[in-house]
Formats: structure tokens, C-alpha cells, sequence
């Protein structure tokens, strides 16, 4: 039986990511914040024996992966709604260790690495949208093939 998520939605973590980037005066573009999204799901499972960080399902878009609900919420900038930003113990680290690591790359650096994962590009095999799951990012991220180091 699975663990419950870490945090109560995915626009918790998409939130964290926007202040961050407020607070450090950079404006987080719609890309940028999809790819540090997955990249927290991805080593947060790694890190935490297949333990999602947020309820949330990422699909691999043309344009890389993608959390198409938040994806459909940001389209228009930044929605108005109620969100968690009190995180549970270690989430705020934990998204602060993924800032700091890629935080300051570009939106195309993310997209070039996050499509080089092997959870990726299983996914994009299957088709354009088809779910990045989370046992492959899982598997993808603690074997460390093709993905970044968190360090």
C-alpha cells in the first residue's frame, strides 16, 4: 500500500517554486516550474523508497514533462486559490536542496535534461501525454542513469 503524498497538491509545491523564484526576484517561467516540479517528484521518490512528494500525474509533452492540471491552472499566470504553504517536516528543505541545485538554470537546460531521463523517454515511446509514472521516475532516479546529481 502506498504512502500518502508529502504535501497536499501539486500547487503547494508549484507555489513554493513561484515564491522562491519572487523572493529571489526572477521571474519562473511556465517551463521552468514543470521541470523543477518533476525533478522534486522524481528525487523525492528516489530519495524517500517510491514516496510521492505531491498527488500529481506528469506526462510527457513535446515540450518535456509536463503536470498537466497545474499546466491548465498557470495558463493564464498565477491562479487564485487557497494552498498549504505550511509543508510537513524536511519538504521545505528538501525543495530548497532542488532550488538551490537547479534553481539557476535555464528553462531549456531543465527541458534537455529532464528529457534525457529514462522516464521520459519510456513515456514518450508510449506517445505524446502519456503518464511519466512514478515507479519509472522512481527506478530512473535511484539507479541515477541519465539523470542529474542532486548534490
Amino acid at each position: 500500500m502506498a504512502k500518502p503524498a508529502a504535501v497536499e497538491s501539486a500547487f503547494d509545491v508549484a507555489y513554493w517554486f513561484n515564491d522562491t523564484a519572487l523572493n529571489n526576484n526572477e521571474y519562473l517561467q511556465p517551463q521552468k516550474l514543470h521541470r523543477l516540479m518533476f525533478l522534486a517528484q522524481a528525487y523525492y521518490a528516489a530519495m524517500n523508497k517510491g514516496r510521492r512528494l505531491m498527488p500529481s500525474v506528469f506526462v510527457a509533452s513535446e515540450m518535456g514533462p509536463i503536470e498537466p492540471n497545474v499546466y491548465t491552472a498557470f495558463s493564464k499566470g498565477r491562479p487564485d486559490m487557497e494552498v498549504n504553504l505550511f509543508m510537513a517536516d524536511g519538504v521545505e528543505e528538501f525543495l530548497d536542496t532542488i532550488w538551490r541545485r537547479f534553481g539557476h538554470h535555464s528553462a531549456d537546460r531543465l527541458t534537455q535534461l529532464t528529457k534525457a531521463t529514462l522516464a521520459y523517454k519510456a513515456a514518450r515511446k508510449l506517445g505524446v501525454r502519456a503518464e511519466i509514472t512514478l515507479l519509472s521516475m522512481f527506478v530512473a532516479f535511484s539507479k541515477g542513469e541519465d539523470t542529474p546529481a542532486i548534490d
